[in-house]
């Protein structure tokens, strides 16, 4: 039986606008003396890629719109978050007092479009809130590239944020980002134990990564971003995370 090691990356620093994260996560893996080995999987925080990138936003610095300023008359958010919401979304889902989910640019549907204040430095009178990646898919393949070559390894990059779902409480880790890797699995034709031949069975590697790799990770102040995933066998691909988005027209549930 297969065994697979979590590890998290220690001394990795509060991360600023401009950071090359890439080298920045080598530097801690080279304190703690981790070698990255062939088939390992790099776990990262969203908000630390967030942050490298400058999607960094103080409210103060923000108009909200006609539109924005009705939804946030149904919702009883901050006109000026809502408006961002808006700019990052494609649609409204669902909305109510304190409730707004959306569908994101990026195709998945989510809760005030990913945006988010949690483990955010804040400074002056108005409040900074830190918005998702451009292109996450991109930034997992930047850091993957980067680290594949100082290790000469082959790696799987998956960049996680934490969603909850429409049917079950709470929030788990799931792939918005991904790179040298498979995000979906198809399992279609291998047999079981009792020999039947799998029907529909698509796994969604990425998005287990991310949601185990959420243990160590945490949502508060433990302060473990990056999580070394070690021991997965996983068929040769370079997915993406979009490779993960229900078609709309495949959505029973819209």
């Amino acid at each position: 039986m297969p065994e697979l090691r979590f590890m998290s990356i220690p001394h990795i620093p509060h991360v600023q606008p401009g950071d090359n994260l890439a080298e920045l996560l080598l530097t801690a893996l080279q304190q703690a003396n981790i070698e990255l080995q062939n088939g390992d999987v790099l776990a990262i925080a969203q908000k630390i890629v967030s942050k490298a990138e400058g999607r960094l936003v103080n409210l103060g610095t923000v108009t909200p719109g006609a539109q924005a300023q009705i939804v946030a008359g149904h919702t009883g958010k901050d006109s000026r978050v809502v408006e961002l919401i808006l700019q990052e979304s494609e649609e409204i889902s669902r909305m109510r007092p304190g409730v707004l989910i959306v569908r994101h640019r990026l195709g998945f549907t989510s809760a005030n479009a990913g945006i988010d204040r949690s483990n955010v430095a804040q400074s002056g009178a108005d409040e900074t809130v830190l918005l998702l990646p451009e292109d996450p898919d991109a930034s997992a393949a930047r850091i993957c590239q980067h680290l594949q070559e100082y290790f000469q390894v082959q790696l799987g990059v998956v960049i996680t944020d934490s969603h909850g779902r429409p049917f079950r409480l709470g929030t788990v880790g799931v792939a918005i980002g991904v790179a040298g890797m498979p995000a979906l699995w198809n399992r279609r034709g291998e047999l079981d134990l009792y020999g039947y031949a799998l029907q529909h069975t698509d796994v969604a590697v990425a998005d287990e990564v991310a949601a185990a790799a959420g243990l160590l990770m945490g949502q508060a102040a433990e302060g473990s971003p990056a999580i070394v995933v070690r021991g997965l066998q996983l068929p040769a691909g370079d997915g993406k995370a979009t490779d993960l988005i229900r078609p709309k027209e495949l959505d029973l549930y819209r």
